[in-house]
């Protein structure tokens, strides 16, 4: 007994030994991107023999990186909200409708996200050149929203399979009407969904660049596509200053999801 206690002991810390690692793995080039981003080399050189802010400066006083950075801003939240409205609808179709090809239909809603993402662009390229959309903000919102809206549909219509109909039934019986009831009793109950839903949304908008660059235009191009585009041109840190921001973002979205989870009623 004392030996299988002893060997569990052991296990337990070579687990927690490759969890270090791979966690090391994942996030050091995130480390590096940031030193390089602080580093007073011209080139993108690591280790950085001095440190600076020249390239934040550098990065703010460019109007091609804060129009490509308002650019995305500007397409993610258009993004978000046509995910969740178009996945709430999707959701209740799915979970409440009663008719046949619903699962179908949910595999259809799910498709963009096992399409590997270069097979997608084409696809789309080719219709929205044909539409004569393509290079346009308007684009690029309906290219994101083709990957964004599977995001949508899990959570929302997860939140609906575990919300208890009878609540809102209830509701409808106490004298509201179906749609007041959905209101008011429904959406409700499932908030965390929905905003499951517009966060990741938002992120899959935010942090996209193959679609993007087939969707942009010399006029009109997101913030990572402006990175990528730069990249091809020179090593600048600037480059890595730009990434650098683009990591913080992401990263006080994720904690601030992570710390309404943290608080939100059992």
């Amino acid at each position: 007994m004392l030996l299988d206690f002893a060997r569990l002991g052991y296990l337990r810390w070579v687990l927690v030994a490759i969890g270090v690692l791979v966690c090391a793995y994942l996030v050091l080039p995130i480390v590096f991107i940031v030193a390089l981003s602080f580093g007073t080399s011209r080139w993108l050189a690591f280790p950085p023999p001095g440190w600076t802010l020249k390239w934040y400066a550098e990065f703010f006083d460019s109007p091609q990186w804060l129009g490509s950075l308002w650019t995305s801003a500007q397409v993610a939240t258009i993004v978000m909200v046509l995910s969740v409205l178009l996945g709430l609808l999707a959701s209740f179709a799915i979970v409440r409708g009663r008719f046949r090809g619903r699962t179908v239909l949910r595999f259809l809603l799910l498709t963009p996200m096992v399409l590997p993402v270069i097979v997608l662009a084409v696809g789309l390229y080719g219709l929205l050149l044909r539409l004569g959309i393509n290079g346009t903000l308007f684009g690029i919102v309906a290219a994101h929203l083709v990957i964004a809206l599977p995001f949508s549909v899990i959570m929302i219509s997860n939140s609906l399979i575990g919300f208890d109909r009878a609540i809102e039934d209830a509701a409808v019986v106490c004298g509201a009407s179906p749609l007041q009831a959905k209101l008011k009793v429904t959406l409700p109950a499932i908030r965390l969904g929905i905003g499951g839903a517009a966060i990741f949304s938002f992120l899959a908008s935010w942090d996209e660049v193959v679609l993007a660059i087939f969707m942009s235009s010399p006029l009109i191009q997101t913030f990572p596509v402006r990175i990528w585009t730069v990249l091809r041109q020179d090593l600048t840190p600037v480059i890595a200053a730009a990434s650098s921001l683009l990591i913080l973002l992401t990263t006080i979205i994720l904690l601030a999801i992570v710390v309404v989870m943290q608080r939100r009623p059992r």
